[in-house]
């Protein structure tokens, strides 16, 4: 009986398909990359969280600011080193207020298919901007849109860097309303959990508005807010 052999013409466009599915998967996990460590919460059962806020300085983090003093709670901000480098003062009372500062690259591209070169640029110039705010902590590294693949990864691991993901974000997609943000937010919070909210920005209304009874809410829970380090401190992550 003759075998009927996969044609070679079909097989190679299923290996592409397959391969750039995986790519994609791979590109956009927040719990796995090819090198060093990725955390997206803490695994333990103490009731603690971390609310981390992406993007800016912008001028509305005097509102920030504002909206974390009168919730009583400390954040950790990952800034762009290029809003960093147009809005110093703004990085300065970050620092000042004893929030954490994390690393967002300088200039927030996707760091995909991209040289260590690119990958060394991006994330040294936003470091040297951080320095210049006054923060001396750890600064870890959160990828732009939480995506990665090869070059970020390798870096951050050949310099004893870690990545920090999130398993909170209740403000992506359509723009939600504040309630929607406080409602999610409440529901998905588990100990150990990372908050992910975007608030720099005009679009993020909503969510700025939100930092107050999201604190309220878990609070009431028995949570208690600290910034990435001391969450990752928690595990032995750091």
């Amino acid at each position: 009986m003759r075998r009927r052999l996969f044609p070679v013409s079909v097989l190679g466009p299923v290996i592409l398909l397959l391969t750039a599915a995986g790519l994609y998967v791979l590109m956009n996990s927040r719990t796995y990359q090819v090198a060093g460590r990725i955390v997206p919460r803490v695994d333990t059962d103490r009731p603690v969280v971390a609310l981390t806020l992406d993007d800016g300085p912008t001028e509305r983090t005097p509102q920030l600011l504002k909206a974390l003093a009168d919730a009583g709670i400390p954040a950790t901000f990952y800034l762009i080193g290029s809003e960093l480098a147009a809005h110093p003062e703004q990085g300065a009372a970050i620092a000042r207020a004893g929030h954490e500062i994390g690393n967002h690259t300088y200039t927030h591209r996707r760091m995909i298919l991209v040289g260590p070169g690119t990958v060394r640029d991006e994330i040294e110039r936003t470091d040297a901007e951080i320095a210049k705010t006054g923060y001396a902590g750890t600064i870890t590294v959160r990828p732009p849109n939480g995506k990665k693949l090869l070059g970020l990864p390798m870096y951050l691991s050949d310099h004893d860097r870690t990545t920090v993901m999130w398993d909170v974000e209740p403000d992506s997609g359509k723009r939600p309303t504040t309630e929607q943000i406080v409602t999610e937010t409440l529901a998905r919070v588990r100990p150990g959990s990372i908050i992910l909210l975007h608030a720099m920005y005009e679009s993020g209304a909503a969510s700025l508005a939100a930092i107050g009874p999201i604190a309220a809410g878990l609070k009431a829970r028995g949570y208690t807010f600290v910034t990435i380090s001391d969450l990752l401190a928690k595990s032995g992550s750091t």
